[in-house]
Order: C-alpha cells, then sequence, then structure tokens
C-alpha cells in the first residue's frame, strides 16, 4: 500500500518535473504523529542548491498564523482579552475613532485599517515605530467591527505593538520564547531571520503575472500590498525585519505549530473551540470576496468542494504558500515553494489528498 508520505513526494516530483513548482516542502501531521515531510526541487535555480527540510522559506501572509497564535497566547495568559480595546494598552491608537477597536477586531479584519496608512511602502516596513506611528494616527475606512477587509501587512503590525506594550518584548522575541523553543523547532520560525541563517533561504522567483482585479478593489491597498513579488521576499532588509504580516519558515516548522494548537501543547481545548468558531462573516472589503473568518484565520479549506465542512483554519500566503489545521481530523497542513504563481493550484492539490486519506 502506498503511503501518504509516497504519496505526496510522487505529486511533488511530478510538480518539479513538469516545471510547475521550482522547490516545495510539504509537511503534514495527524493526532501527534508526523506522516508526511517530503521535499523536491531546488532552493536556488542559479546555483542548484536542493531543497532540505530544513531550507527556509519566506512565505509571504502564510505567517498571520503565527502572529495570530501570538496574540492567543497573550489571551491565554490573561494579559488581554479578545474584547480588550486596543486602546487601552496603546493609548495612541484610540484616535479618530478607533477607541471602540479591539483585539477582536484585529484578528477578524474588522478593525478598518486594511492598507498601510501614511503612503508608507515597502522601503518603511523595517522601521517599526514609524509604522506603529501611523497606524494609531490613521482614521479607519469603517466603524470598527462593523466590516471585515483584509488587513495585508498592517495586521502583523496591530497584534505586534499589542504584544510588545503588555509584554515589553518584540514580536520575534514571542515567536521564539512562546512557540519555536518550547516546541523544540528553533531555527525554524522567524519574524526576522539572524543574518547568519540567510544562507539557509529558498530563493524566490516570480512566474506568470497576476490575473487583473476587479477595478472597484484596486484603490484599497496598494499594488505591493496586494501581489507578493520575489523581489520583496529576496530583500535582505525585509528579510531580517520585524514584519509579522509576512514570516520565513520551514513547512516543517509551521505544521508542528498547527499541531501544538490542535493538542493542547500550546493553548487549552476550550480557547481552541473558541478561536477556530466563526466570529465574523461578510464581504471583504478590499477584494470583494465572502469571507468566513475565525479568530484570526479564514475559515475552510481552499478548493474545498461545497458539501466539505468549514473546519479548517489557517492561512494562505501570496505565491502559493498554504498552512492550516483541521480539529475535526487532527491533522495539520503546511506548504512552502519559491515559484511565486498567482493561484492555490499545487496547495489544493495536495491538501485534497491529505483529506481524502485522513477523512473529513
Amino acid at each position: 500500500m502506498t503511503t501518504l508520505q509516497q504519496r505526496i513526494q510522487d505529486v511533488l516530483d511530478e510538480l518539479v518535473g513538469s516545471g510547475a513548482e521550482t522547490g516545495v516542502q510539504v509537511a503534514v501531521h495527524h493526532r501527534g504523529h508526523r506522516l508526511v515531510d517530503a521535499v523536491a526541487g531546488v532552493a536556488d535555480r542559479a546555483t542548484g542548491r536542493p531543497v532540505t527540510p530544513e531550507t527556509l522559506f519566506f512565505s509571504f501572509s502564510t505567517a498571520k498564523g503565527l502572529a495570530a497564535l501570538i496574540a492567543h497566547l497573550l489571551v491565554r495568559d490573561d494579559l488581554v482579552g479578545y474584547d480588550t480595546p486596543v486602546a487601552q494598552v496603546w493609548p495612541e491608537f484610540g484616535a479618530y475613532g478607533k477607541e471602540t477597536a479591539t483585539l477582536r477586531h484585529v484578528l477578524t479584519h474588522t478593525v478598518g485599517v486594511p492598507a498601510m496608512p501614511g503612503g508608507l511602502g515597502p522601503d518603511d516596513l523595517a522601521d517599526w515605530p514609524r509604522v506603529c506611528a501611523a497606524l494609531a494616527g490613521a482614521e479607519p475606512r469603517w466603524r470598527p467591527g462593523t466590516r471585515t477587509g483584509y488587513h495585508s501587512f498592517t495586521f502583523g503590525f496591530l497584534v505586534g505593538e499589542i504584544a510588545r506594550r503588555v509584554t515589553g518584548r518584540p514580536v520575534r522575541r514571542l515567536l521564539h520564547d512562546w512557540i519555536a523553543a518550547p516546541l523544540g523547532i528553533t531555527g525554524e520560525l522567524y519574524f526576522g531571520v539572524p543574518p547568519a541563517e540567510l544562507a539557509r533561504l529558498a530563493r524566490l522567483e516570480d512566474a506568470e503575472p497576476h490575473p487583473a482585479e476587479p477595478a472597484e478593489h484596486n484603490s484599497v491597498l496598494a499594488p505591493w500590498e496586494r501581489q507578493p513579488r520575489a523581489s520583496m521576499g529576496n530583500n535582505s532588509t525585509v528579510l531580517q525585519a520585524d514584519i509579522p504580516s509576512v514570516g520565513t519558515f520551514t513547512a516543517r516548522g509551521i505544521a508542528t505549530v498547527y499541531a501544538a494548537v490542535l493538542d493542547g501543547r500550546l493553548i487549552a481545548p476550550d480557547q481552541l473551540a473558541e478561536l477556530s468558531a466563526p466570529a465574523f462573516e461578510g464581504t471583504d472589503q478590499v477584494f470583494g470576496n465572502p469571507a468566513r473568518l475565525a479568530l484570526g484565520y479564514p475559515l475552510g479549506r481552499i478548493g474545498a468542494p461545497p458539501d466539505e465542512a468549514p473546519t479548517t483554519f489557517g492561512w494562505p500566503g501570496g505565491g502559493g504558500s498554504y498552512a492550516y489545521a483541521d480539529p475535526a481530523t487532527g491533522t495539520s497542513f503546511a506548504l512552502t515553494k519559491n515559484r511565486l504563481t498567482p493561484d492555490f493550484t499545487t496547495a489544493q492539490r495536495l491538501s485534497d489528498i491529505v483529506t481524502a486519506e485522513l477523512g473529513r
């Protein structure tokens, strides 16, 4: 009988062999056991350096799952509550009608500051005080809690500044101290890659152009906030900066994190039930799609058939990376890759195989 590991490996080899992908990692855990730790292809096409399970991938918004988890750990430790006003711990944030915004609103992308304010661009992302000051002084596009819209880069700074205000530590340190070190995966998860680790990274490459977006949704986010580019993910300044809406990790590392969320190593079962329940539904004000959100995560598996219950929670990332947990089956899944495709065909194909094997 062909194992799940072999089935996934065969698909990865096919994808790399056909040129659909360049370098890929997939990891799957199920009820306390790692069933898949598969890799294929090259981390850097120019040098031919192969992908290994230890290769780090800059994976854009898939890292939002880690930022959201830090928020849940703040709640676990009674440092804040989901309904704590942001301005209670970050007083400057209460300007221009944002005094009602809560951590729950941050996690459901309903605060109303989806775009980087003040004309800030990608070169400003490494300046934490400047970004947070701009967020504090921003006027929300809607009253907090009333609508949702994808907070592309602002999400991580909102979570991270709340965390910094109540712990006194930057979010990159919390990721290490609260998640990576306790789980024994130090060196596999980063907000801000140490200089000595940069040589482990896969080099990203752009695939074909993204399809055009509806015109009415083009004006909320700047192009660099909407569409990932390899140039950003290969930029050493960005890679080394604390930008917790994006991040760098191995598939094995982030799959281990989601497994630990499911099995009680990081949070209690009652908090897991709360964070994975539907928390907000509506039309995304940035992209126009129907949005169904748990606390910090979209609900439902990418490309799932209509009859599949939306029990998974996790984050896709621009370019095609994906990681999620499924409490119904005790499964965690992670895909990292370095060819930035405009869709999630690879993620859907692989997660379909995993779902068929491990049950809905």
